[in-house]
């Protein structure tokens, strides 16, 4: 069916149209590249906004599209547990099969997310970069996954549970890559304070909401952004109040959960399942 849509498109876009297919999950097999190229292909023809590939093995290269027939117009991507052959070069392959249009791009438990900037075209709608549930990615795989000037609309970046060390180092990747993000989570990462003689970051002057739960902090970090609209302090382990000087100007500012108020705050932290995550 798939060759057959590909030979001779036209017969089956009015049919795909009629299905009015809006989500769609792939996942649980091996699949050629030359396969999913071709899904992406008749999927071009559909009304499909969401997709979503899981625990997938993607083997071979996948092939550039014909001009003449641009894929689905996603506004999200969602990837989870899927490995290509052709390591993180993945990406650019799969944007050439996708039209501008995608707002929102999950990634969780990639085999590489170290993107050849190069062949990586900008995503002019993307305002939703989630690349929780890396644990291996680290600040210098986030430095190489954020290539510059490929997100210029970014707002919300999501970093839980993705291998991050401290804030500041975290800071130098967004600086690096010029990206403005307006939220950002670090929350679910096992943080600690920023080393003594470490270069002091500019924070991206657009950043208004920054989330540090669950981060096993036993004190605020240094060099947090000047100002914020939204600080998430909460399930940590601080003994005592923050001090006034210790803190950046915040309108919200969230501390429950932690010892000095709550003695139960710790037992209940190193619950998984009363924290929210769930053990591998």
């Amino acid at each position: 069916l798939l060759k057959s849509a590909s030979a001779n498109p036209k017969q089956y876009a009015d049919m795909l149209k009629a299905l009015r297919l809006r989500r769609l999950t792939v996942g649980a097999a091996r699949v050629p590249a030359q396969i999913l190229a071709l899904v992406l292909h008749a999927l071009g023809f559909s009304r499909l906004k969401e997709l979503t590939l899981e625990d997938l093995e993607v083997t071979g290269q996948v092939p550039p599209p014909l001009q003449e027939t641009p894929g689905p117009a996603l506004t999200t991507l969602r990837l989870r547990n899927v490995s290509w052959a052709t390591g993180g070069a993945w990406l650019g392959e799969l944007q050439q099969w996708l039209q501008p249009s995608l707002k929102v791009l999950k990634v969780a438990q990639a085999s590489s997310l170290a993107f050849p900037c190069a062949q990586l075209r900008a995503f002019p709608a993307l305002t939703t970069l989630d690349l929780s549930d890396n644990p291996g990615l680290g600040e210098r795989g986030l430095t190489a996954a954020l290539c510059p000037r490929k997100f210029p609309a970014l707002e919300d970046l999501a970093l839980r549970n993705a291998g991050m060390e401290t804030p500041s180092g975290v800071c130098a990747a967004l600086a690096g890559a010029g990206v403005q993000p307006h939220r950002l989570d670090l929350s679910h990462n096992s943080l600690r304070a920023t080393a003594a003689g470490a270069r002091e970051c500019v924070w991206p002057a657009a950043l208004s909401s920054l989330n540090l739960s669950f981060a096993e902090l036993e004190q605020v970090p240094k060099g947090l952004p000047p100002k914020l609209t939204v600080l998430d302090l909460s399930c940590n382990k601080l003994n005592r109040a923050p001090r006034p000087e210790e803190l950046p100007a915040v309108d919200d500012l969230t501390l429950e959960g932690n010892p000095y108020m709550d003695p139960e705050a710790l037992q209940h932290q190193e619950d998984p399942m009363a924290s929210g995550v769930v053990p591998p």
